[in-house]
């Protein structure tokens, strides 16, 4: 892999992207993922307008997918950060303040390890404080 083209952290799935796509028209275009893996759903993926969450600096800012940004708590990130994310739904309502829940679904992760060689040519992260 060419050292000018990173390996993304985070992907999406096309059922993803219609959703998204439908909460757009609804919402807004910006829209944004934190995953905090604190209460309510746990480490699912919440989805926000940009803005109503307030990241700060114990956020880290793994990617834009889709045109939305993607942030995890910092504790998260220890768990996750040897991990490729992939943004997907599922039906059934989740306990969380994600603005998908009203429509039946939620979002959810699905991962897989990065290779050795995908390690080191990840996409940088920044802290959410430095996305502000």
């Amino acid at each position: 892999m060419p050292d000018n083209t990173y390996t993304p952290r985070v992907l999406i799935t096309e059922s993803a992207m219609e959703v998204i796509d439908t909460l757009r028209n609804r919402f807004g275009p910006e829209l944004m993922f934190h995953q905090s893996g604190g209460c309510c759903d746990g480490s699912s993926p919440m989805c926000f307008e940009k803005g109503d969450f307030k990241v700060g600096p114990s956020d880290i800012w793994l990617s834009s997918v889709y045109g939305c940004d993607f942030f995890m708590n910092q504790d998260q990130f220890e768990y996750w950060k040897h991990t490729q994310i992939t943004i997907d739904v599922t039906p059934g309502r989740g306990s969380s303040f994600s603005i998908e829940i009203p429509m039946g679904i939620r979002f959810i992760i699905r991962s897989r390890l990065f290779t050795k060689e995908e390690l080191n040519n990840l996409t940088p992260t920044k802290t959410g404080e430095d996305t502000l």
